[in-house]
């Protein structure tokens, strides 16, 4: 190819890189993953060229999955023991207008609860809902991909949602019901309210938090109402040095704790029926000093 055709291949691509991306986090959890696969991607593109290629876009969603796949694989072989708690990368961006804007984000939303739910899923099983229930790819295209009949790309992906509906950890898609608890679980946590915690919390909520190695708090499970509702009241003891602040995590509404102007925690939650069922913390320095964080309100 002469370098006019590289540079207007190289335009083509950028035009779909927003989408491989959100189809490479979906599937890895991971934001640097995620691009490496993308980047993969473009090598295989550049390598082969779009001549024949009648979907760009389709044949690039195909590729990533692909490699996503077999990063999967490659990461359940080097697990040679059970992971130790793990939250996967968050995507943070400033809370949505209200309104149509509202109403794409909360449609696109993948909260950090709903990602630990598919690290528990098998390779295959993964990729088969993401591209189907995520991005609605026909079981025909993902067929080839995970190695399967399309009949059997479609038990992959319907027990993984039956795992997925089962955990509970989709969203809510009222944003203002969102709102309103995640807002009720500050006031309470900040004014050392137990009642009202127990109030905005699911009999089963689960908080599971990651603080890596040298993070605020430790790295734990804890569940029921109850236990997590007086983990929720130590809050209080931070409140004077932990800023919280309003964000979107993967679309989903969270609290970004910042002390000093740095980055200490990131918590997201899911909510159903305006009561809180999950509660997921990432408070692991490293990985949170590499996050992009987006301008938010004071």
């Amino acid at each position: 190819m002469t370098s006019d055709d590289v540079e207007s291949l190289a335009a083509r691509f950028e035009e779909h890189r927003g989408h491989l991306r959100a189809v490479g986090y979906r599937m890895l959890g991971s934001v640097s993953e995620a691009e490496d696969a993308v980047q993969e991607a473009w090598l295989r593109l550049d390598r082969t060229g779009a001549e024949g290629i009648g979907n760009l876009g389709g044949w690039l969603t195909t590729v990533t999955a692909r490699i996503c796949l077999s990063m999967l694989r490659a990461r359940g072989q080097r697990r040679e023991e059970p992971l130790e708690i793990h939250v996967p990368d968050p995507l943070l961006t400033a809370p949505a207008a209200t309104g149509p804007e509202e109403q794409a984000v909360l449609a696109d939303a993948v909260g950090l609860a709903l990602l630990v739910v598919l690290d528990t899923l098998g390779p295959a099983e993964r990729v088969a809902f993401v591209l189907h229930d995520m991005f609605g790819v026909p079981f025909d295209d993902i067929a080839p991909v995970v190695g399967r009949s399309p009949s059997a790309a479609r038990q992959l992906a319907s027990r993984a949602r039956r795992r997925v509906q089962e955990s509970g950890t989709e969203p809510d898609r009222d944003a203002a019901r969102q709102r309103a608890a995640v807002d009720a679980f500050l006031a309470a946590a900040r004014g050392g309210d137990f009642e009202a915690l127990m109030a905005v919390l699911d009999p089963d909520v689960v908080l599971r938090a990651d603080a890596g190695t040298r993070g605020l708090g430790s790295s734990r499970v804890v569940r029921g109402s109850g236990e997590v509702a007086r983990q929720a009241m130590l809050f209080r003891t931070l409140a004077e040095t932990v800023t919280a602040r309003r964000v979107l995590v993967g679309g989903t509404e969270g609290l970004l704790g910042v002390a000093g102007g740095t980055p200490v925690s990131v918590m997201s939650f899911t909510i159903r029926d305006g009561r809180i069922t999950t509660i997921t913390i990432l408070a692991d320095p490293d990985r949170l000093a590499a996050l992009p964080v987006p301008p938010l309100e004071p």
